[in-house]
């Protein structure tokens, strides 16, 4: 088969289109034939050296796919060969086959094209995971979603409307806002313009925000602090902002707060599985029922990576980039 490779890390030009061996599904495994796979920042990461794969997973990047499967391992029951499906991955996405664990798979929705499935694992996994699982959005609270255009934030958007809450974004540009508003999004935040804190204070009358989900990390800690509500909860999952700051613990005592940090790759084979169990059971309904929908700013073949995070990089698409085979 043939996948993309990083001889050397570096820029884009460093992921090269190769033939490499067939991967083989062992006990609790299936063979997935790629259609599609996702483009993710965590991928621009590993092609520049910075975020391995964890132990055991493909050297190869990408954390989702849709395809058919084209073998089962050992013990896998509940699925054949054939069935069209998309899935969450530790790596190996950006290849013509990938081998996944039978817990990690999820039938493509009724409604959804097998290619366009590729865009929903990740965000449907880390969005339902980190805001309604650890920080327990309800209905009628307010969540602050940062780059609320990004695959993440699209998806983040519509969930959070889906169950009753209210939406605040921060995004750069007034294209990527009405995006945003189209999706339902109720608070539109310039952050090139803009002071998010004064912005989400003065639209929840100066109660703040009682979920934010937070891709920049360092550079806004204080500032999501500050935004938060009374019992607010900051669930951090990203550092484009940097790894490293100074936390007020006075303020976050005073508001009752809890700051939480997760990743989902490195996560063991068990939690990812109850996550993926939990997003067919409560996110599934609400694709197929239209209610929620995967965002695809743009398909690019996969041989072609480089020009996909070319355009990661760039920032100046919406929702998801996907390759296709």
């Amino acid at each position: 088969m043939y996948a993309i490779t990083i001889p050397e890390p570096g820029g884009p030009d460093a992921l090269v289109w190769a033939e490499v061996p067939d991967p083989v599904p062992g006990e609790g495994e299936v063979l997935v034939e790629v259609v599609a796979g996702g483009v993710n920042r965590a991928d621009l990461l590993q092609r520049q050296g910075h975020y391995p794969p964890p132990p055991g997973a493909s050297d190869y990047p990408g954390l989702e796919c849709s395809g058919r499967i084209a073998a089962l391992g050992t013990g896998v029951s509940g699925w054949a060969v054939g069935d069209e499906v998309c899935a969450l991955l530790a790596g190996g996405g950006y290849a013509e086959k990938v081998v996944v664990p039978a817990g990690q798979l999820l039938p493509v929705p009724s409604g959804v094209d097998l290619v366009t499935a590729a865009a929903l694992p990740e965000v449907t996994a880390t969005v339902w995971s980190n805001v309604f699982m650890i920080a327990h959005l309800r209905p009628g609270e307010t969540l602050l979603a940062h780059g609320g255009s990004s695959g993440i934030g699209t998806m983040a958007i519509q969930l959070a409307k889906a169950v009753g809450a209210r939406v605040a974004v921060t995004a750069g540009s007034a294209d990527k806002l009405a995006a945003c508003r189209e999706l339902g999004a109720d608070v539109l935040i310039d952050y090139h313009e803009q002071d998010f804190v004064e912005e989400v204070r003065r639209a929840t009358d100066g109660a703040g925000a009682d979920v934010i989900l937070d891709i920049v990390g360092a550079k806004y800690l204080a500032r999501n602090v500050s935004a938060l509500a009374t019992n607010g909860r900051l669930a951090i999952i990203g550092l484009q902002g940097g790894a490293k700051a100074e936390l007020n613990l006075g303020a976050l005592l005073a508001k009752r707060g809890a700051v939480m940090a997760t990743s989902l790759r490195s996560r063991p084979l068990a939690e990812k599985a109850s996550i993926v169990a939990a997003v067919r059971e409560h996110v599934w309904p609400l694709v197929e029922s239209g209610r929620v929908r995967p965002i695809v700013d743009r398909t690019v073949p996969m041989s072609q990576a480089a020009e996909a995070h070319r355009l990661l990089e760039e920032s100046g698409h919406v929702g998801k980039v996907l390759l296709t085979v």
